[in-house]
């Protein structure tokens, strides 16, 4: 009698489990509790066992009974909320809630804007290292042994064995290097954009350990000031925007001469003078000639070629565009979502 109430028991909680309306449930419940159900008929058997044997079973069968039933009741809600559910209307070609994506860095955004306008005038990208030789950093670029920029509160130095030809190892302090590198390969005319990693020892609003720079070199046969300037007001309206223009300035560096500093017209004034400019103009970088000893010393004939280079700050140009208000450099790299999300 045991096991055949355990097999019911078995079969009622499989029905129970598989039903899939509650129509099919109210049968099931016939099936099992109803006057002729399974369990009434057990119930019915008990005189025909023996007395000591009649109060186990009658306490099993009773039991069973009110498993069922409380599986029943379990079942039947289920299957009732479900029902609530689909009788919604559900249009099933309705887009899902997409997970949030993320999206380019701004400095990243901005190499590509960068790269992009270059190579529509001719310029081809290039990259080198950021770790770095004295030759191609320093020596090559013109600058004396007892420069400041030699001096280790300016550059990071490399504790490695130096080179004897090529000197003591540093990481890159600008992407000028790159140009030594380029015109080594004797390949002439040159017209190449360098844009790469950086490293100096300075940290303020305007200066972070580390960032990025742009690097223009062309080299070739009657290369101008004239063809400089072109270049540096294409790039300017095409970046900042076709009201904005460019202007150059006597400067001083190594390896350029002459040198010049770039200066863009104001993006709140538009070169009428503001809080923010004072005069109009805004500094936007160095650019220059290619100094003669330079060439000389990548094996290239200053009488017959010249060229003309440039160097800026990548996150310093993005700083300078139209709309974006960035006060403190640092910020960019200070993984703030709040302000990187608006990118």
């Amino acid at each position: 009698m045991e096991e055949k109430l355990l097999s019911i028991k078995n079969n009622a909680i499989s029905l129970i489990l598989e039903t899939k309306s509650v129509k099919e449930l109210e049968e099931i419940k016939i099936q099992f509790l109803g006057r002729n159900g399974e369990i009434t008929k057990l119930l019915k058997e008990l005189p025909k066992i023996s007395k000591e044997e009649r109060p186990k079973i009658g306490s099993i069968a009773n039991g069973l009974k009110n498993i069922i039933e409380e599986a029943i009741s379990t079942r039947e809600t289920t299957l009732k909320k479900t029902k609530v559910i689909t009788s919604r209307s559900f249009d099933v070609t309705e887009p899902g809630i997409r997970p949030a994506l993320g999206h380019l860095h701004p400095v990243t955004q901005a190499i590509r804007e960068i790269t992009s306008i270059f190579t529509q005038i001719g310029f081809t990208r290039v990259r080198y290292p950021e770790i770095e030789w004295d030759w191609y950093a320093f020596t090559a670029l013109n600058f004396p042994q007892n420069h400041p920029a030699r001096d280790d509160w300016e550059t990071f130095f490399i504790k490695q064995q130096p080179d004897e030809k090529k000197g003591t190892v540093l990481l890159t302090p600008h992407t000028s290097s790159g140009q030594i590198r380029e015109m080594e390969k004797g390949e002439l005319p040159i017209k190449m954009l360098n844009i790469a990693k950086t490293y100096r020892r300075q940290s303020d609003v305007s200066h972070t350990p580390m960032f990025h720079q742009f690097e223009g070199l062309v080299v070739g046969e009657n290369i101008a000031i004239s063809d400089l300037k072109g270049t540096l007001n294409y790039f300017v309206k095409s970046y900042f925007g076709e009201n904005r223009i460019s202007r150059i300035r006597p400067y001083h560096f190594q390896f350029t001469e002459p040198s010049f500093e770039i200066d863009i017209s104001c993006g709140v004034c538009l070169g009428k003078g503001c809080r923010l400019c004072k005069e109009g103009w805004l500094e936007l970088g160095g650019a220059g000639m290619v100094h003669p000893n330079v060439l000389k010393a990548c094996h290239i004939d200053p009488e017959k070629y010249t060229g003309f280079a440039f160097g800026w700050g990548v996150e310093r140009v993005l700083m300078m565009k139209d709309g974006i208000k960035i006060d403190d450099l640092r910020i960019l790299y200070s993984n703030d979502l709040d302000f990187l999300k608006q990118f």
